[in-house]
């Protein structure tokens, strides 16, 4: 894989959507985890005739706390990045909104969910719209600034997926150098050597720990939260089970539960909902947990790249594909009580994708049975079944399951 090197002009997947938004609403929020290109992206529109504010600099948070409107007034559109440095100050915007609603007048960013986080008690509700930018896709390392291939598979009926697929060239990749690089750009496309990238890693989640976490809760004891965030990267794909999981740490049930959450808002950690047709058991079933980047989760669980992380690679971009789409979609996993699963199942357009993942050069037949229990479990709802492996070729295992390298896909 040639990765395409100089990270500032690299196109993103959201690029799109972002202009979409700028022209529709009045204030669009970009959030995501730290790292992630927010900045450099956003500063690419003040070279017009934006104004550029950043809450990292401590002048600027002094003012957005004690004259909110001496940044936010003027006819001129406003840039404010890490907006959850100042959740207050989102209260002036929809003030200012609601004297003046011009299209793209607000351009926030931000390192956290800010609907998730409890400080923040103004939603922007109708004068907003969110986008998250998650790490670069593989196809966005390569400078395609595109996530996966599937909206090219649910475009095309099922038997024409072995086409669609081969009509694009693609010399294939190392999953295991993907998932241990991640996506953050700097240790994705300015690192090549593993024991920089580890330097790097190390930085990330000391800065996390002892800045950043501390813009969303007080945290008594941070060798014990890193402790449960090295548990969470090693239990990687599998249920949450939060009981199980504080035992390991010596930790209690809630600060568990509570210290997820705020992974969760800080874009780190990701849980994978069952699927289910009835909505409400969506909710009370354990989730799946991955990370955000399989870099960052490989460096603190001081690992080798398994299956799991394959997994992830792929939850990754279908994360990022999701969350920059208009049409909305959904993600889950899929287990019956007698223990059959699905890695991911993607509802979209009222259809069900069922995709599998094998960390394996050649699968087999047997691989395929949950795909097939899944089909027919939901009938003319679900499309063909998807299996993803490391080997290179594509071939149908059966006559509604197609196997194809990951990569042709990813």
């Amino acid at each position: 894989m040639d990765i395409i090197h100089g990270v500032n002009t690299l196109p993103r997947l959201v690029d799109r959507a972002l202009a979409e938004r700028l022209r529709v609403m009045p204030a669009v929020v970009l959030t995501g985890a730290r790292q992630t290109g927010k900045s450099t992206l956003v500063e690419k529109l003040v070279a017009g005739d934006r104004v550029y504010r950043s809450l990292d600099d401590l002048d600027v948070r002094d003012v957005a706390r004690r004259d909110p409107m001496a940044l936010l007034g003027g006819n001129q559109p406003v840039t404010i990045d890490e907006v959850q440095r100042e959740p207050a100050l989102l209260s002036a915007v929809k003030r200012a909104i609601d004297r003046r609603r011009v299209p793209g007048r607000f351009l926030m960013t931000g390192s956290a969910n800010l609907l998730l986080m409890r400080q923040v008690s103004e939603s922007l509700a109708g004068r907003a719209s969110y986008l998250t930018l998650w790490p670069m896709t593989r196809r966005e390392q390569l400078g395609l600034a595109r996530a996966g291939r599937w909206d090219d598979l649910l475009a095309a009926p099922d038997a024409e997926w072995g086409d669609v697929l081969s009509a694009a060239r693609d010399d294939g990749e190392d999953w295991q150098a993907l998932a241990r690089r991640g996506g953050f750009p700097t240790p994705a496309l300015e690192l090549s050597r593993p024991s920089e990238r580890a330097i790097w890693f190390d930085g990330y989640v000391r800065t996390y720990l002892e800045r950043d976490l501390q813009d969303l809760a007080s945290i008594g004891s941070l060798p014990d939260f890193r402790r449960l965030m090295q548990a969470a990267c090693l239990r990687l794909g599998q249920l949450l089970n939060q009981t199980e999981l504080g035992r390991d740490v010596g930790l209690p049930q809630p600060t568990v539960h509570r210290w997820l959450n705020l992974l969760e808002t800080s874009y780190l950690l990701v849980r994978l909902p069952a699927y289910a047709v009835n909505r409400t058991k969506r909710l009370v079933k354990s989730p799946r947990i991955f990370w955000g980047d399989t870099g960052v989760a490989l460096y603190l669980a001081a690992s080798d790249p398994s299956g799991a992380h394959l997994e992830n690679v792929i939850l990754q971009d279908l994360v990022a594909w999701r969350d920059a789409r208009t049409d909305r979609a959904e993600l889950f996993y899929w287990r019956t009580t007698t223990g059959e699963e699905v890695d991911f199942v993607i509802e979209a357009g009222g259809t069900l994708l069922p995709v599998e993942v094998k960390a394996t050069a050649k699968p087999r037949l047997a691989d395929c049975a949950h795909l097939r229990t899944f089909r027919q479990e939901y009938g003319q709802r679900a499309r063909a079944g998807l299996l993803l492996h490391t080997g290179r070729h594509a071939e149908w295992l059966a006559p509604d399951v197609l196997a194809v390298p990951w990569w042709t896909i990813v």
